[in-house]
């Protein structure tokens, strides 16, 4: 969902750089001879004008006419959590082993929450230990031929598995990895599927 380019003509109030422009919401990264990151306040009131990307202080990065207004358009509509997850109207959604009440709520606005745990589009699982990675192999039959499972585990200070772990458990039974996201403010989730 985020947006990268590299070699950006960038103006500033203290001077000129060219560098990568990265969109990784809810943040803009620039890294030229000095990376500056700009999120909230600074974003707000974004607007394009000749190519050229506009920020509320008046930095400038020179995306082209085509460019500038999708990156404008990116950053005043970010994805949400369910957009970021690829839950569409419609599909069977089951979560396991995380309570988070929030995105139980989020879900049931969207998809059918799923009791049944066969044939689901997506499935939500909550894996924090080597335990947790072990019911892998359960959690395959659960999914649609083409459905993908989530593996939402805690990240930063609150990290008890890493990501290579997870990644590791998940090839070990035929599945690959095709996205990661940012799940919550503590928590990270990866996406797995079956190999083709």
């Amino acid at each position: 969902m985020g947006k990268d380019v590299a070699a950006i003509p960038a103006r500033f109030a203290d001077g000129v750089d060219v560098g990568r422009l990265q969109w990784e919401s809810p943040k803009l990264i620039f890294r030229g001879a000095s990376r500056r990151v700009f999120e909230g306040q600074a974003l707000k009131g974004l607007t394009t004008e000749a190519g050229d990307l506009v920020l509320a202080d008046g930095s400038r990065f020179t995306l082209g006419v085509v460019q500038a207004p999708r990156w404008a358009h990116a950053i005043l509509n970010p994805p949400g959590r369910l957009d970021k997850l690829g839950v569409k109207a419609g599909m069977k959604v089951a979560v396991l082993g995380l309570e988070d009440p929030a995105f139980a709520a989020e879900l049931a606005g969207r998809a059918t929450l799923s009791n049944d745990f066969s044939e689901l589009d997506i499935l939500v699982f909550s894996a924090d230990s080597a335990a947790d990675l072990a019911r892998i192999p359960e959690l395959i039959p659960m999914l649609a031929e083409r459905g993908a499972l989530w593996i939402v585990s805690l990240k930063g200070k609150l990290l008890r598995i890493k990501d290579v772990e997870v990644m590791a458990a998940a090839k070990a039974h035929g599945l690959v990895d095709n996205k990661v996201c940012a799940f919550s403010d503590t928590r990270t989730a990866l996406r797995f599927t079956r190999r083709r």
